[in-house]
């Protein structure tokens, strides 16, 4: 299956993508430490967004397979990038589960969202942890 992505230079380094199959759109802009202005999502925020919700869909997956109510997931991505050259060097992702699981299910939802297909996708000289908080890991 292939999905096109429509984008158009708008100057000034904006850019506009287009979601071919649905019709939406979103922006990117250079980020302000690297000639932008920092008003969007610069293009490697995206992939950031894109593990945050990769991880969040699979976890979605795997509730409904198993009748489980994961609403309320949070899931925090932060990357940080190298110099030379200009790359992402870490995405590390932070998954806060809304409340306590037993452990087989607890395993199985880790291994999952460890190989969602984002993350399976990322260059291996790229950080990528996956930690997940459980209320009762935090005395919830």
């Amino acid at each position: 299956m292939s999905v096109r992505i429509d984008t158009t230079y708008q100057g000034d380094l904006r850019c506009t993508a287009a979601h071919v199959p649905s019709g939406v759109t979103l922006i990117t802009d250079a980020p302000e430490d690297n000639h932008g202005q920092g008003r969007s999502f610069s293009p490697t925020d995206l992939m950031a967004t894109a593990l945050g919700t990769c991880v969040a869909t699979i976890l979605g997956i795997q509730a409904e397979k198993h009748d489980l109510d994961l609403e309320g997931v949070e899931i925090s991505v932060e990357k940080e990038m190298a110099s030379d050259p200009r790359r992402i060097d870490t995405l590390r992702t932070e998954v806060y589960m809304p409340r306590p699981l037993g452990e087989q299910m607890r395993t199985r939802l880790e291994r999952a969202a460890r190989h969602c297909p984002v993350h399976e996708s990322l260059h291996p000289d790229i950080g990528a942890p996956v930690l997940f908080h459980w209320p009762d890991d935090e005395g919830a």
